[in-house]
């Protein structure tokens, strides 16, 4: 199914699809996607990136080594064996600043701490110089942690993100300018974090479809994170009036 054109409908209804989506996802990922020793869980995380976020108060598996703990379980695939197939790989090294929110973590379970965070962006993330500095200042604040990220760009760029999501992300950890292929405005970027930033990015339109994009565990693998089928059965559970308005029969009142 091609993405479909965001803006014909009311932020509201983004919201609530955007919230299914992030559970398919979360599902999908703990189905069988993540290797051993890994697992997803949505979260509402407000304040500063603190210990307290990094590390969630849990049960601890002292036989979990992670990975290879269980045989026949899904491993992570090497960047050096299998790099991500997506349009442009881009490196720096930099110094990251910033600020925390909610999204799905992906926490090993030896000790519960963060590893990666999947984002994804919300019309109210970009409709005023402020929420999108909030945005921007909690992905660098992510890396700067040595937190993976995995941001998911649907909305097109407006007058505060002239080039999108990821060039205001670059540019704020790189001091360069991003600027995304002509008819691509919407943007898949998968980050490394540390001190060698480095982002996977997929420019996409609304007609395009949606590839497995790298979801990184540590700076040296990742998973293929299923895009495409978990936005399928998202898009199923959105109502036909709003599926109607999506589809090119109206646009929002």
């Amino acid at each position: 199914m091609p993405i479909h054109d965001w803006t014909r409908v009311t932020a509201g209804t983004f919201h609530d699809f955007h919230q299914t989506w992030l559970v398919g996802i979360k599902s999908a990922l703990n189905a069988g996607r993540l290797p051993a020793g890994f697992y997803a869980q949505a979260e509402q995380i407000a304040g500063g990136l603190g210990p307290d976020v990094l590390t969630l108060e849990g049960p601890v598996d002292a036989d979990d080594d992670g990975p290879s703990s269980t045989p026949g379980a899904p491993a992570a695939l090497a960047i050096a064996e299998k790099p991500p197939r997506v349009q442009l790989h881009t490196k720096a090294e930099v110094d990251l600043y910033a600020r925390k929110a909610s999204a799905i973590a992906i926490r090993h379970s030896s000790n519960h701490r963060v590893v990666a965070m999947i984002e994804i962006v919300s019309p109210g993330n970009k409709n005023n110089r402020h929420a999108l500095s909030k945005f921007v200042e909690k992905a660098v604040e992510f890396l700067d942690a040595g937190v993976q990220l995995l941001i998911l760009d649907l909305i097109p760029p407006g007058s505060f993100d002239p080039r999108g999501i990821h060039a205001a992300i670059w540019e704020e950890c790189t001091g360069e300018q991003f600027t995304p292929p002509a008819g691509q405005p919407l943007t898949l970027a998968a980050y490394i974090g540390g001190g060698a930033f480095e982002a996977y990015v997929e420019p996409i339109a609304v007609g395009s479809m949606l590839i497995d994009m790298p979801l990184f565990l540590d700076a040296d693998t990742y998973v293929p994170t299923p895009l495409q089928t978990t936005y399928q059965s998202a898009w199923e559970a959105v109502p036909a009036v709003w599926r109607k308005a999506l589809e090119g029969g109206s646009r929002k009142g």
